[in-house]
């Protein structure tokens, strides 16, 4: 035996899966993912304000094109993630996803026109897919079966807590400082911050994943090992009754989300209300959404995956039809309650389905996989809410988008699986 190969056994022979053996990596990638949101949160708020009022753009299409680019750079990006960090392992993915972030906040605080603003969303995009991909898949990877879904509550919660206190942080820096550069250089810290916790504290998890695959019985005869990228893609998208529809749902789950983040600050402030307040209602959302997920998690681990994505889509449909029927900022606030509170129960729920289906060896394709279809919902959502927008006004872009929303949860119900969460 070689000393690389007899290192290899050694390292395997000390692996053990489960999040209290791997408490401490587990928690420095809590604290990581928390950083991937606030880079995402610094433009909740402001840029939708940006586009009206520094570039003037007044057609909702137009202004929504930065999500437009971001969904599609995300998407795409996540689509390679997963087959880039099985390849060359999860760390130099991470680590290359902070420094792709790096010219972003300068585009941002000192591009002269809105193409700069969309070409910084498309380095966004890929930082993202990059960031919070690897992220989820080393949580996976360190946790193994048994608390799946809590480890996806702990991870979407710091994410998305982190796009919360961003947005409202950013909202207030805006009103009283203006909107560039003040918010975009907390984007700056978070980002130097990240890449210096991924470069310096975080270890490589693959060795995991190679362990849980050497343990693993497969819950279905399609979701065996040995699959190629084609087969993991067609099984995950369509042929699989479980994984096709948590990617039918995390696209229309994101497809609310992209209309939320472009067009709900624009409604909020031309019917009144100030920068505060606006910061406040983008805020609620992501933290109910993020605390939330800090029990819906471990809730699915309990109770199943199913029903709790189900009831979610329905309450997040319910969460759109009150912004589209109201006009002030008390039902709006109690709007981005149901909306971050349905949002938290489908989440980490998505996530843990495809890890129950999904065989170790090609776990994070699968992933990668889904997060593509997820995160494309920032695109379709960005071209339908804004072409339905220009034609008839924000309120009948959000009822269409809310009808949408409770149709995907009814096309769960129908075809998920109850029980897969028990076959692990």
């Amino acid at each position: 035996m070689t000393r690389a190969k007899a290192g290899s056994a050694l390292d395997s022979a000390r692996v053990v899966l489960g999040l209290r053996q791997n408490l401490a990596q587990f928690m420095l990638l809590v604290a990581v993912n928390a950083l991937v949101g606030g880079t995402l949160g610094q433009e909740r708020t402001v840029l939708p304000l940006l586009a009206d009022d520094v570039f003037g753009l007044d057609q909702y299409t137009a202004a929504l094109t930065y999500i437009l680019a971001f969904g599609l750079s995300k998407a795409a990006t996540n689509y390679f993630a997963g087959t880039l960090s099985d390849r060359y392992g999860r760390k130099p993915v991470l680590v290359a996803g902070w420094l792709v972030a790096i010219p972003v906040p300068l585009m941002l605080i000192f591009g002269p026109s809105w193409g700069w603003i969309v070409a910084a969303n498309v380095f966004l995009g890929v930082s993202q897919g990059l960031t919070w991909s690897t992220a989820v898949i080393m949580k996976m990877d360190l946790t193994g079966p048994k608390q799946r879904g809590l480890a996806m509550g702990l991870n979407e919660a710091a994410g998305y807590l982190g796009v919360a206190v961003t947005a409202l942080a950013t909202g207030y820096i805006a009103s009283t400082y203006g909107l560039r550069p003040g918010p975009f250089l907390l984007g700056a810290a978070y980002i130097a911050l990240g890449l210096g916790l991924s470069v310096l504290t975080i270890r490589e998890t693959h060795h995991h994943a190679k362990t849980e695959a050497s343990q693993h019985v497969s819950t279905h005869r399609s979701a065996g090992a040995g699959l190629t990228t084609g087969q993991v893609f067609t099984l995950t998208s369509f042929k699989d009754r479980s994984l096709s529809a948590a990617s039918q749902a995390g696209l229309v789950n994101n497809l609310n989300d992209g209309l939320a983040w472009g067009l709900f600050p624009v409604l909020f402030v031309s019917s009144g209300l100030n920068l505060n307040q606006v910061g406040i209602l983008a805020a609620v959302y992501p933290a109910v959404w993020g605390a939330g997920q800090l029990f819906t998690g471990a809730v699915s681990d309990r109770w199943g995956r199913k029903w709790l994505i189900v009831t979610g889509m329905i309450v997040q449909a319910a969460g759109l039809a009150i912004v589209a029927a109201s006009h002030s900022f008390r039902p709006w606030l109690i709007a981005a309650v149901l909306l971050g509170l349905g949002t938290a129960m489908v989440y980490p729920a998505l996530l843990a389905a495809i890890g129950d289906v999904a065989h170790p060896t090609w776990r994070a394709r699968s992933v990668g996989i889904y997060r593509l279809w997820r995160d494309g919902g920032f695109a379709v959502g960005a071209l339908l809410s804004g072409f339905l927008a220009d034609l008839y006004g924000i309120p009948v872009a959000i009822a269409a988008v809310a009808a949408l929303t409770a149709a995907s949860g009814l096309v769960v119900a129908v075809r998920m699986r109850s029980n897969d969460h028990m076959l692990d």
